[in-house]
């Protein structure tokens, strides 16, 4: 099926789907906001001399139950942007494979059945895995916006998703017939720290990928199982350009509550057929702990690779292991929070710290304010970005 027909394939079911409902107690919800950001970067790059940047963005979602049965979700965001990360062109685009943000965009469109204890999510969602904070080696169906690396955010993935509940287990079974890959930094902006050629487009699989997990709830803790079949969201850098590499992973979660706090561990597996993309496994302990108005977490996320084979990848996920991780967050009163993040490399060679303060005014307006400082050795995944820390406002406006 081509991309095009693909698309019309999507757009077309879903409005069936809307039409077919019967039109009465139909409940309809909607929900929004517009929110503008402006960077301050004190330090040039070699590649980036622009030390502000300003964005905005828009974002409107709406939500149809037409039936207790079914639900209809959509999302559409409209991006600007001072230092050309966002597209001119005011096309809508439904699948998230451009180099840029684009302009206009659907975020969002999928369809929920549910039926007793079945579960039946079509369209463009968010499909997560995995109970590890900062690094989630499980989640393989969670593409990011990496133009900015540090403040990433996920993209959805167009497939289907059905979940089974019976007593205390749950089986899921996704299956993506199109490949989403993560947006990469620009290659002339500052998230590339050294200039870079330019690369020719890079050939996106043209694969389905599926993958299944059964998650365990017993007496005192959780646990799950989960195996992925697709292919790598991030690239490698290989001479001909970008490749995605065919994986599989193997890999599983667990959480078990104490007195004194949450101890979850992640780990996964990841293998290729690919003879120039590494075979490794990824794993996270970490503990959690509520005292009060503060959320504690801290963990350490390690690596080990068993088959060396890649030249060059962009890997943010592999770049946070080795490094002790942690997230605070203080609930100040009702309109004020503070959040701190942190990684630290085990070896000393590359950190960073977000710190965040975030205040509501009335109902609807909020004012976040964050620093993100950057330190290390180049050949570091983090140290090679210590002349990127900075600091943004953000003001929201939600209706």
């Amino acid at each position: 099926m081509t991309t095009s027909r693909f698309k019309r394939f999507v757009v077309r079911s879903l409005a069936a789907l809307v039409c077919a409902a019967p039109a009465h107690a139909q409940t309809l919800t909607e929900r929004g906001f517009l929110d503008g950001t402006v960077f301050l970067f004190p330090q040039q790059t070699l590649t980036d001399r622009t030390r502000v940047v300003g964005d905005f963005l828009a974002r409107d979602e709406v939500f149809l139950k037409p039936a207790p049965w079914v639900q209809f979700a959509g999302a559409v965001d409209v991006r600007a942007n001072t230092h050309d990360q966002v597209e001119d062109d005011w096309r809508i685009d439904l699948g998230d494979r451009t180099t840029r943000r684009p302009r206009l965009s659907l975020r969002r469109a999928a369809a929920t059945l549910r039926a007793k204890a079945v579960t039946l999510d079509v369209g463009k969602q968010f499909i997560r895995w995995g109970k590890t904070d900062i690094v989630t080696p499980t989640d393989r169906f969670a593409p990011r916006d990496f133009v900015n690396v540090i403040d990433n955010e996920f993209l959805a993935v167009t497939g289907v998703r059905g979940t089974v509940a019976a007593g205390d287990d749950t089986i899921e079974a996704v299956w993506v017939p199109r490949f989403t890959p993560s947006r990469l930094p620009l290659l002339n902006q500052r998230w590339t720290p050294i200039p870079v050629p330019a690369l020719p487009d890079p050939q996106l699989p043209d694969g389905a990928q599926s993958g299944l997990r059964w998650s365990h709830v017993g007496a005192g803790f959780e646990y799950a199982l989960a195996f992925f079949d697709g292919f790598n969201h991030l690239p490698n850098i290989e001479r001909a350009g970008l490749a995605y590499p065919q994986m599989r992973m193997y890999g599983g979660d667990v959480a078990m509550p104490t007195t004194w706090c949450t101890v979850k561990a992640e780990s996964a597996y990841f293998t290729s057929s690919s003879p120039t993309t590494d075979e490794y496994v990824m794993y996270v302990v970490q503990l959690e702990r509520q005292t009060g108005e503060w959320l504690i977490v801290g963990g350490f996320a390690g690596e080990i690779v068993t088959d060396r084979r890649a030249l060059l990848t962009f890997a943010p996920d592999r770049g946070l292991t080795k490094s002790f991780v942690g997230r605070a967050s203080y609930t100040i009163d009702v309109n004020r929070s503070l959040a701190i993040e942190t990684a630290v490399r085990a070896t000393g060679d590359g950190e960073y710290a977000k710190f965040e303060y975030s205040r509501a005014y009335g109902q609807h307006v909020r004012a976040t304010l964050s620093a993100v400082a950057i330190a290390g050795h180049s050949d570091d995944f983090l140290g090679q970005y210590h002349q990127n820390s900075h600091a943004t406002l953000t003001l929201r406006y939600s209706f």
